[in-house]
């Protein structure tokens, strides 16, 4: 087993050596990519520390919303936590020489997220726009992250890494969501909004920017995501 391993990990690492030459990830993406995965291990240090001490007071929706997900404390503990865990291990997945056995991890964690995911839309905030927003794009998560497990499996690296990076872009698609709220959040007291309306509007927007954005990108620079690094 740790053969098999050790040979992988020299398989990986002689991949990313020939992809030096190639086409690297443009500066502007590396920024976005850094900028939302500074905001999701935000928002999950936020959520994670409103659930263990709960504030006093605050701004009402944001009391209601910390209230909502106390009563599902355990199902949001175990997801904040492993989603965590997978945005701290995205950097490593795309490193060049990266190791095997983090890549495992990778797709491991990502499924436990993925159906946690599933589980908390059951009773989502944004009722019935949330939870299709999270069935269409979690599917897709899950499908992407499927496909690049298959072929890691098989030693396609190139092919493998284009699925990662859509089921990365899918992933951090709940942070680009983050700035919606905000704008939702600043404008409450003009458009009388509450969450449980603008919830699912915030995901839908945040998933199709980094669904589509990720897509255009890929079709557009088919050789740029082999050799790439963030």
């Amino acid at each position: 087993m740790r053969g098999n391993l050790a040979s992988k990990d020299a398989g990986y690492r002689a991949a990313g050596r020939e992809a030096d030459g190639r086409a690297q990830f443009p500066p502007w993406m590396k920024f976005v990519f850094w900028v939302l995965v500074a905001i999701a291990l935000a928002a999950a240090v936020r959520r994670g520390v409103a659930l263990l001490v709960p504030a006093g007071d605050g701004p009402p929706q944001l009391v209601a919303l910390d209230r909502y997900f106390r009563a599902h404390a355990a199902l949001t503990g175990v997801h904040i936590g492993f989603a965590t865990v997978l945005v701290v291990l995205l950097p490593f997945v795309f490193r060049r020489g990266g190791s095997v056995a983090l890549e495992r991890a990778f797709f491991v964690v990502g499924t436990v997220v993925g159906v946690t995911a599933f589980a908390m839309s059951v009773d989502a905030v944004g009722g019935w726009l949330e939870r299709s927003a999270v069935f269409v794009f979690n599917t897709l998560f899950l499908c992407s992250l499927g496909r690049a497990f298959v072929l890691a499996r098989r030693g396609d690296v190139a092919e493998k890494r284009r699925w990662l990076l859509r089921a990365t872009a899918i992933l951090l698609g709940i942070a680009t969501t983050r700035p919606v709220m905000g704008v939702f959040f600043a404008t409450a007291p003009l458009t009388h909004l509450a969450p449980r309306q603008f919830f699912g509007i915030a995901f839908w927007i945040g998933w199709i920017i980094n669904t589509g954005g990720i897509e255009l990108w890929l079709r557009a620079h088919r050789g740029a995501a082999e050799g790439g690094q963030v």
